[in-house]
């Protein structure tokens, strides 16, 4: 391979792999762009191995450091998770450590409901364990076949978040292993800058190995709906209304809300409707070249279940989609919140899963999204013959996050998810990338301060501008809890 493997520790030297098929899984990512061979994969078969490991890293004095990745689902996109010439730790060799199972549901007096999950744990895994106990997480993501470590290092986002904030707002408490080896206990009250360094840190400062996630009562079943616009000042004055409403003490409130664009461009995906009705929304999205879909569900459960029909009511009142072109579906909860993991299924099948994700993911302000509209889908994506695949568009409430947090996220009260999920082929990415720079460029030029989510820059220069006004403190962070800039190099903070 040309890469040699660095110094090992004796207690640990058994867990260190690089025979070929090894390195190549952990020299790719979900992307299939960035290919980055490291030296060996690490598999631990306990916290205590990792700390072992890292700790010989910070201390060995070698010219060039050992770097470190922590590589849970390697779902990234463009190499984050992933250790040129350096030591990938595969995550899921830790499952089943915490009560067997990896995950363990307990209750306190303060906190009420939590589940401590182990950092490598999938998120279907944590829905299934909690579950057996009639309780579940409040945020998710779109896709639960991932870690709980991955999400919890960007932020973790889906239709929840307006309402109960993203993965990192439900956090109470984190075991991490710094960039020196040392196992920690961080919450809000206890090593505190090392908990909200870690949240949405991109993994500079620590991997995770436990989280204590918050828990409510579960749902049973859930109304999913989707209404179509072909206006988007319609579809962005009802979407921020949704998500202006505070919840149930309140008033009606939705617990999901998204929202998608159906283009006139390849076929639009409609089998979410009713056959029947198929023909007349291909031919509304052919007519208006963009048709703009809010998807939006309510849970509910034995308690609720005849009061359910009158708060649907109560929520779409007023709202101005399309008239008869409103959709319902009644389906479990369990069915809703897995709905992509069916969809991977199908991909899979078709040979459309393990391909090139050149994805953009954005956080738009809410005073410029109408020229976001316009500017970029009206314009680059509906005007250039590039299928944009599924596209996400989406408002969340900015006093659901916590600042004191590594995330970034536009400082206005509303901001927009906007995520551009494209598949292409190996010999195609690039034009969607070359797309995608010139959607950034447009941003730029007409002053659309956007955020970009699960980002990817090349320079340090571009870091700098990404973080802003929290530049100073995530440097800060970084010489505090990983001095010589051991962890996560794939990021390409600190390493170049």
């Amino acid at each position: 391979m040309g890469v040699s493997l660095p110094p090992k520790p004796n207690d640990i030297a058994d867990r260190f792999c690089n025979d070929s098929e090894t390195i190549k899984l952990a020299s790719t990512d979900y992307g299939h762009i960035v290919q980055e061979i490291p030296a060996a994969v690490f598999h631990p078969t306990s916290v205590n191995d990792t700390a072992i490991l890292i700790n010989f890293a910070y201390n060995n004095n070698t010219t060039v450091p050992i770097t470190i990745a922590a590589r849970g689902r390697g779902h990234s996109v463009r190499g984050q998770a992933m250790a040129r010439g350096g030591v990938v730790v595969n995550m899921t060799s830790l499952e089943n450590r915490i009560n067997g199972s990896g995950i363990s549901v307990s209750r306190s007096p303060f906190l009420g409901f939590f589940a401590d999950v182990g950092g490598e744990q999938l998120w279907i895994d944590v829905l299934h364990a909690t579950l057996e106990h009639g309780l579940s997480p409040v945020s998710w993501t779109d896709y639960l076949y991932l870690t709980v470590g991955g999400t919890l290092s960007n932020a973790g986002i889906s239709g929840q978040t307006f309402r109960f904030g993203p993965q990192i707002s439900n956090v109470y408490e984190l075991d991490v292993i710094t960039g020196k080896g040392d196992i920690v206990t961080c919450s809000t009250k206890e090593n505190s800058e090392l908990y909200y360094a870690v949240l949405g840190g991109l993994g500079q400062f620590g991997i995770i190995t436990r989280a204590r996630i918050a828990l409510k009562p579960a749902p049973t079943r859930v109304k999913w709906l989707r209404m179509l616009y072909n206006d988007f000042s319609a579809f962005s004055r009802d979407q921020e209304h949704l998500i202006s409403i505070n919840g149930r003490k309140q008033g009606n409130a939705f617990d999901y809300l998204e929202g998608m664009l159906l283009l006139n461009q390849a076929p639009p995906d409609v089998s979410f409707f009713p056959e029947p009705d198929q023909p007349r929304i291909i031919s509304l999205v052919t007519q208006h070249g963009i048709i703009y879909c809010i998807e939006a569900a309510i849970y509910y459960d034995d308690r609720t279940v005849n009061t359910v029909d009158k708060e649907l009511q109560v929520l779409v009142k007023g709202l101005s989609f399309l008239p008869g072109f409103i959709f319902e579906k009644n389906v479990s909860y369990v069915d809703f919140v897995n709905r992509v993991g069916s969809e991977e299924q199908i991909l899979r099948s078709k040979g459309l899963w393990d391909i090139p994700h050149p994805w953009l993911n954005l956080f738009v302000p809410r005073s410029r999204i109408s020229d976001f509209d316009s500017g970029v889908f009206k314009n680059i994506i509906l005007k250039q013959n590039i299928s944009a695949g599924l596209v996400l568009l989406y408002p969340m409430n900015r006093n659901k996050w916590d600042d004191n947090m590594s995330a970034v996220i536009p400082e206005e009260d509303v901001f927009y998810a906007v995520s551009l999920l494209r598949s292409s082929g190996f010999n195609t990415w690039e034009a969607f990338d070359r797309q995608n720079e010139e959607i950034l460029q447009f941003c730029e030029n007409v002053g659309i301060k956007v955020q970009t989510y699960l980002s990817h820059y090349e320079t340090q220069e571009s870091w700098i501008k990404h973080f802003g006004s929290k530049w100073r403190s995530f440097q800060e962070r970084k010489a505090q809890f990983d001095p010589k800039m051991i962890l996560a190099p794939g990021q390409r903070i600190f390493n170049k």
